[in-house]
């Protein structure tokens, strides 16, 4: 993949407009925020999403492949670590970190060529015990029947958007994925617009004691 052109995503300190219906859904998700609780957020962006999470007194690590986005986290959460690494199995070995107790992982997979290796290194970066969070757009049998009758394809999945989306997962494939990877009691949840309609869904998964 290093021959592979990172795109960049104009990145500033603002929080991108999918933090308004995803927030709710993955906090409805995450284990109880403590002081000391380990974060990291895999796929970090400009770290808007997760360094809410500074507040709880949580300790978060950000990872991108962004250098854009990790200079806006870094300047505006110093108090966290951000790092340019790319979501792939060797995670946690390229940070020199203890595994940690939660990671979240935001509108990334369907950006991946290879989320099992996504899926693999989140795994790895878990402790026993440990949840991962993830989102990702919402695709199920009555959005793409809407989308194919009202033509929407073109726009919704347009092939001209620069670093656009690869793969489009639904409740079933995303749950497949994770399980397969050894993720158990799976949890779901849509986000944005009607049920069934969803902009987006989260899912978590736990990594077994």
């Amino acid at each position: 993949m290093s021959n592979v052109t990172v795109p960049e995503y104009g990145w500033d300190t603002v929080a991108p407009h999918t933090n308004a219906y995803l927030m709710p859904a993955v906090r409805t998700l995450c284990p109880p925020l403590r002081p000391g609780l380990r974060i990291l957020d895999v796929g970090c962006g400009n770290g808007t999403f997760t360094g809410a999470f500074l507040k709880d007194g949580c300790r978060l690590v950000g990872v991108d492949t962004s250098p854009q986005g990790i200079d806006a986290a870094r300047r505006q959460f110093p108090e966290g670590r951000w790092e340019v690494i790319a979501a792939d199995r060797d995670i946690l070995d390229q940070l020199h970190e203890e595994p940690f107790d939660l990671i979240i992982s935001t509108e990334v997979v369907e950006h991946l060529y290879a989320p099992r290796d996504w899926a693999r290194g989140c795994f790895a970066a878990l402790k026993p015990g440990g949840r991962m969070i993830c989102t990702t757009p919402y695709h199920g049998y009555l959005k793409n029947l809407m989308l194919s009758v009202f033509d929407k394809w073109d726009s919704h999945a347009s092939p001209l958007w620069d670093g656009g989306h690869i793969k489009h997962w639904s409740r079933k494939t995303l749950g497949r994925l994770l399980t397969e990877i050894g993720f158990t009691s799976l949890q779901f949840r849509g986000a944005g617009r009607l049920p069934y309609l969803w902009m987006a869904m989260a899912m978590s998964g736990d990594k077994p004691k």
